[in-house]
């Protein structure tokens, strides 16, 4: 189908994010043409609901010079999915065009343009802190859908809520991944939240440093700056930031004197530095979720409450009303004395270390996947402290089964195709080892066997239930 509007964006990909930008796009009026390299029935029938619409699309398009040069018109923008690198030859080719190239979520914020948002980076605990950070604000009355990197697209997210005919949101929550922050260097929340930071995706930002100004130029580009003081990346560089909010899961007296943070735990109590001193702000215990790391996660949504004007009394409420995060240290289930928590957003060795220290042992580890880089030495040690046995599973199966040998890990070690077996297994080790919990925390992507962490775990969750 020819397209030959002067103002033609390309969408790359066919997937979630690229139909929401096309959407998006072809809603203020513009000619859109979507790309995919691939085909297939599934694409062809999501190509046609979209060809519908007026929205072109040409499915077997590679990512290649030739593409865009065989077009009708020159585009005016080239809009890319977050799973293509920013460095891939083609867009790096089109750039020396002179055709810019952004990411869905540039086009999110530039339409969303008089809601603020609310901005959450980091290694790990962004899912879980996006989702606190909007169930604080749900409960106490305002509306703060969330989206980006969790469950709506940014721009599926911007389309369904601004509209002419619709009140705006107070807030938009927005889980942001480096991959989409690189994507899109003009967005610039009102709060921006940094979780914590951890090598991760080196495999495609190439340098720890790299990786982390990724992340530090969305936080600066942000009118508020919340840092979690706890993780060692960033207290290491807190003398590099000249305005930020601090926030730590222990005593204040514990960081160093750089730092003075504006939460804290103290005597069980959540504690605020107000204008008469130190003032208890709500229990520390409010939230019914295991593990260190979520206190972090907490006392981060709550430095965000209060700079959108929730009272202690308001955040208490609702962090107790909180139900918990699917695939994050998610409890599913206890069978015959056994506890089983579904942890599948734990795709790298920090997180999954996480999992391990939140909980108490002897526990079965379902692991593998799709293995990252990153040092594993913390998670060998992890596990050689709390798990009895573990069931290996995927693709790194046979690469996690030499680390552990070569680690001298003291428990069993069982090997297995996929879930559909490892599950059951895991159920019976945890019965002759008499283990209080098993746990999915598979410290590996899931694209060897699934096509996101959400549904690997939806596997898992299913087949637990069936036991």
């Amino acid at each position: 189908m020819a397209v030959t509007a002067s103002d033609l964006t390309v969408v790359v990909g066919l997937a979630r994010s690229g139909i929401g930008a096309a959407k998006l796009l072809r809603q203020a009026g513009r000619a859109v043409l979507v790309i995919d390299n691939q085909q297939g029935p599934d694409l062809e029938a999501r190509a046609a609901d979209l060809r519908q619409l007026g929205i072109a699309v040409q499915l077997g398009a590679p990512l290649h010079p030739d593409t865009f040069t065989a077009l009708a018109s020159r585009p005016a923008t080239v809009v890319v999915s977050p799973g293509i690198r920013w460095d891939h030859p083609t867009l790096e080719w089109l750039r020396q065009q002179g055709i810019p190239t952004v990411g869905d979520l540039e086009l999110a914020w530039q339409a969303s343009s008089n809601v603020p948002w609310i901005g959450i980076t980091g290694t790990n605990g962004k899912t879980t802190v996006t989702h606190l950070v909007s169930h604080l604000l749900q409960h106490a009355g305002l509306d703060a859908p969330m989206g980006g990197n969790v469950g709506f697209s940014a721009a599926e997210l911007v389309l369904e809520r601004i509209q002419p005919n619709l009140p705006e949101p107070d807030w938009l929550v927005m889980e942001l991944s480096s991959y989409q922050i690189e994507a899109a260097p003009q967005v610039a929340p009102q709060v921006g939240i940094w979780t914590t930071l951890t090598p991760d995706h080196l495999e495609r930002h190439g340098t720890l440093e790299a990786y982390r100004a990724i992340k530090r130029g969305l936080l600066e580009r942000s009118r508020e700056r919340i840092l979690n003081a706890d993780d060692a990346d960033l207290q290491a560089h807190a003398d590099r930031w000249e305005r930020a909010t601090w926030i730590t899961a222990g005593p204040r007296a514990s960081l160093p004197h750089s730092i003075t943070p504006s939460l804290w735990i103290e005597g069980g109590q959540v504690m605020h530095a107000g204008p008469s001193g130190a003032t208890p702000l709500m229990a520390a215990d409010c939230l019914a979720m295991p593990g260190a790391h979520n206190r972090q996660n907490m006392l981060l949504a709550a430095a965000a409450g209060r700079m959108a004007g929730l009272s202690g009394a308001q955040m208490e409420e609702a962090f107790r009303a909180f139900p918990g995060v699917p695939h994050r240290l998610e409890r599913l289930r206890e069978d015959q004395g056994i506890t089983y928590y579904n942890d599948s957003k734990a795709t790298n060795y920090d997180a999954a270390e996480v999992a391990l220290q939140a909980l108490a042992g002897p526990l079965v580890v379902l692991a593998g996947g799709e293995a990252k880089q990153g040092d594993p030495n913390s998670w060998l040690v992890a596990l050689g402290q709390k798990a009895a046995a573990v069931v290996l599973f995927g693709a790194a199966q046979a690469q996690f089964q030499q680390l552990l040998a070569a680690a001298g890990f003291p428990g069993a070690v069982h090997c297995c195709e996929g879930l559909d077996t490892g599950v059951a297994l895991a159920a019976q080790l945890a019965r002759t080892h008499s283990c209080q919990a098993v746990l999915l925390s598979p410290a590996c992507a899931s694209f060897d066997q699934y096509s996101d962490f959400e549904a690997r775990g939806d596997h898992f969750r299913r087949l637990v239930s069936g036991l």
